[in-house]
């Protein structure tokens, strides 16, 4: 029997992605040598994931790229030659935290050679107090062209999703056809139920209302600003941005961390909203929700939703009893643990224990399931809560 020739082909590739893994160190056992694209690449993957100061002794891989301004911008160059944007975001979020690197962040030179994602604006956030003039404007621009893709991806899901929740709950009882709620209209009615006919006359329509011109709701966007949350106070600024966009709501967005922010006058423009919050500091959960408790005028048409990790530095005991009483007004009160795609989070165990214990479940939110977790409190239903794990 002989070998087919793919299969050595399909065994050469094997070994060459094994290469490019092990790094080219004396024990990785390929002795497959790299050339063209894939030295380079090897070069870009050993500049990061490297030994660092080892020195480069036969093939030992040895990394760094130094504090040099020019070699950054060639690796970030070749690292998007030769790698998908998802990885390139990887790699660059991995120079940040291993390479310390986030100081050439303000150079402008930089910002304009990196892929734009939200954990590059998290940084970006935590060092726009420290930015130089000349870079404000460059870190501004990259800020607001992630912020507008996050937009174009879940504006129009967002209001679609809030307007039907609105609009279900304007019951009316004498709707047009294609305004009948068939489900609610069937259940007034099975006592009208015949069996000779096996079906129901209703007597009674139940339908959808249309939205009115005034305001039905009011959300109040209380978001943690400590170091920890960056990712969550970029999909939160955007979201509150689209809510503040609904006429039905009235939205509010306050953000803390020892000390509260009000920057609901900044909801026309996220990128003003981002700029705004001053990302690292410590957290006062009771602090902040005092102040949301002191805005709220129509309890029972309030919606609160905290987004925090929940490591509380202030009075534990007044923060939850802060709760119980905004819940025992008729505030609706959600706890999300994270507004991010980034999985499961770091958390307070203990004070998510004594949430849930007062009928207010803390969990991790991603962007996408956002929309149903407030059409869910504005219609006072069961949220969608995703299963652990």
């Amino acid at each position: 029997m002989t070998t087919k020739p793919v299969d050595a082909e399909a065994a050469q590739e094997r070994l060459r992605r094994w290469r490019l893994v092990l790094g080219g160190d004396q024990a990785d056992g390929t002795g497959c040598a790299l050339s063209g694209p894939d030295a380079a690449m090897d070069g870009a993957l050993t500049a990061l994931y490297g030994k660092g100061a080892a020195p480069r002794t036969g093939r030992e891989r040895a990394g760094g790229l130094g504090a040099s301004a020019p070699a950054v911008a060639r690796w970030l160059g070749d690292i998007r030659t030769y790698f998908p944007s998802s990885v390139v975001q990887v790699m660059q979020r991995d120079a940040i935290d291993r390479l310390g690197l986030a100081t050439l962040l303000l150079e402008p030179e930089m910002l304009e050679a990196v892929e734009a994602d939200v954990h590059l604006v998290g940084t970006l956030l935590s060092l726009h107090h420290a930015m130089p003039d000349r870079t404000r404007e460059t870190a501004r621009a990259v800020v607001r062209k992630v912020v507008e893709d996050l937009e174009r991806r879940l504006a129009d899901r967002t209001r679609a999703t809030l307007t039907g929740a609105l609009d279900r709950g304007a019951r009316v009882s004498r709707p047009r056809h294609h305004d009948i709620d068939w489900d609610r209209t069937i259940a007034a009615n099975l006592k009208h139920y015949l069996p000779e006919y096996r079906t129901v006359v209703p007597e009674r329509l139940i339908g959808h209302g249309r939205a009115s011109r005034g305001v039905k709701k009011d959300v109040v966007l209380c978001v943690d600003q400590s170091g920890s949350m960056a990712a969550s106070v970029v999909y939160a600024s955007v979201f509150a941005a689209v809510l503040a966009s609904l006429r039905s709501i009235s939205t509010r967005l306050v953000v803390f961390d020892t000390a509260v922010a009000d920057l609901t006058d900044r909801l026309d423009d996220p990128v003003d909203v981002l700029f705004g919050t001053r990302l690292g500091g410590g957290t006062d959960i009771n602090r902040a929700l005092a102040y949301c408790q002191s805005q709220i005028t129509r309890p029972t048409e309030t919606v609160v939703v905290l987004i925090s990790d929940l490591y509380e530095g202030g009075l534990r005991n007044e923060m939850l009893k802060r709760v119980a009483a905004m819940q025992a007004a008729g505030v609706r009160f959600v706890t999300l643990l994270a507004l991010s795609d980034e999985g499961a989070p770091a958390y307070d165990r203990e004070h998510a224990t004594a949430l849930a214990e007062l009928g207010a479940p803390a969990f991790a939110c991603t962007p996408e399931l956002f929309p149903e977790v407030m059409a869910a409190a504005i219609e006072k239903r069961a949220l969608p809560i995703p299963e652990a794990g």
